[in-house]
């Protein structure tokens, strides 16, 4: 990599030079580079200057990246403060020069005095984040389902055991979505918060420029004494035949159930609505219910399959700390970071009631990169599967699959939200 020219001044902006980054923003995800003052406005009210940075060539903005404060849910439950990265971009012309390096390495350190435990991204290129030590940690399944395969008997009266869906309006959504929201996220690994102003943008109260509102449907399922338990949100169009049959499309844009119940009558009730002839389910986690809940499982069809969430660890005790373990035992990990922030040798004594990470001397179980640590903290991936592509090395024999007992979950983690 070539190194970046000294004149390139890579700093947190000034909110003075907000207009000026928000165009090379622009430019580097291929959109018009023009800026309105009411762009500007809007990203005034959620940019943090110090956490955002910029590339400055004789003063103009040629690179950008910004951070913000994030919650992540470990297995188990419990959050973690994250340092959450977004709107990264390089201009094409100052591509190779080592500004990305920069960025990533001021905002990584400023992450760790701060007391962050992770980092996360969503990351648009597969390549590019795993030299800084991040690994994917979550993935996304979107299925298509053809409603007429699927086999549901339209003659259905609705939810079983009492419970209803309902269709409610955006205001409704306001109220009851961000605690439904936190119910979820509480219980699920990988999950992260919403902040007011991701609800204030999905229900309509808020309309950046750029980003054309269209009031969705909502539909709420409410148990049979009247708990809210599910919402769902979706678009319809409006598509025709030749022979003038409806053959309409339902898409998820967000879907939230915190019970099996409650998820099961959001997707019959998305598969029963009249006119509608197939289903996209929006971003779900690759293990999701939702084809079992079909008479005919083979109606949904997953369209979309990849990796999601990338974490990278920046305290491994307090990560490690932090989940619940599937069984008891120890694991000492021989954990590289060329970064120097998260290496060393820890010993990890695990309970299905939590861990207790230590320093050690001893000899080490596993040896891996904080990468690959990433990769296996939220329990999705397993070390067995990563000894075979020599991304986790064994110093003892029998260590991955004892690692695997330890930190793999039944359920996989999953992310629902893109940031």
């Amino acid at each position: 990599m070539t190194a970046a020219s000294p004149e390139i001044d890579v700093r947190p902006i000034t909110d003075a030079e907000i207009p000026d980054w928000v165009r090379a923003l622009n430019t580097g995800f291929l959109r018009p580079p023009s800026v309105s003052d009411a762009e500007i406005a809007g990203r005034r009210t959620y940019i943090e200057p110090s956490r955002t940075l910029g590339a400055f060539d004789a003063g103009r903005c040629v690179a950008t990246f910004r951070s913000f404060a994030q919650e992540l849910t470990a297995v188990g439950g419990a959050t973690v403060p994250a340092d959450a990265i977004s709107n990264v971009t390089v201009t094409a012309t100052h591509r190779r020069r080592g500004l990305l390096t920069r960025m990533m390495a001021q905002d990584l350190a400023a992450a760790k005095e701060r007391g962050e435990v992770v980092a996360t991204l969503i990351a648009a290129e597969y390549p590019i984040y795993g030299r800084y030590g991040f690994g994917p940690a979550t993935w996304t399944t979107e299925w298509t389902i053809d409603v007429p395969r699927a086999g549901i008997d339209p003659r259905r009266a609705g939810p079983e055991g009492g419970g209803r869906v309902d269709i409610v309006d955006v205001d409704d959504v306001r109220k009851i979505g961000p605690e439904l929201h936190e119910r979820l996220r509480r219980a699920q690994p990988g999950a992260i918060d919403r902040s007011e102003r991701w609800w204030q943008i999905t229900t309509g109260a808020v309309r950046p420029e750029g980003h054309p509102w269209t009031e969705p449907f909502n539909a709420v399922y409410r148990a049979a004494d009247g708990t809210v338990e599910g919402l769902a949100v979706y678009h319809c169009d409006e598509t025709w035949s030749d022979a003038k049959q409806p053959l309409n499309t339902a898409t998820v844009k967000n879907l939230i159930a915190v019970t099996p119940a409650a998820e099961r009558a959001l997707w019959l009730h998305l598969c029963s609505i009249d006119w509608i002839t197939k289903v996209k389910s929006g971003w779900r986690a690759p293990d999701d219910l939702l084809p079992h809940f079909l008479p005919d499982p083979r109606a949904a069809t997953a369209t979309t399959h990849a990796d999601w969430l990338w974490v990278r660890i920046l305290d491994v005790v307090r990560a490690l700390e932090a989940r619940t373990y599937e069984g008891t035992g120890t694991l000492v990990l021989e954990v590289l970071d060329r970064a120097g922030m998260a290496g060393g040798r820890w010993r990890l004594e695990a309970s299905p009631a939590g861990g207790i990470c230590t320093p050690t001397t001893e000899s080490a179980d596993l040896t891996l990169d904080v990468a690959q640590l990433a990769t296996l903290w939220l329990g999705d991936e397993s070390a067995v599967r990563l000894a075979a592509l020599g991304r986790v090395r064994e110093e003892r024999a029998g260590a991955a699959r004892g690692a695997d007992a330890l930190l793999r979950t039944s359920r996989r983690p999953w992310c629902p939200d893109m940031f």
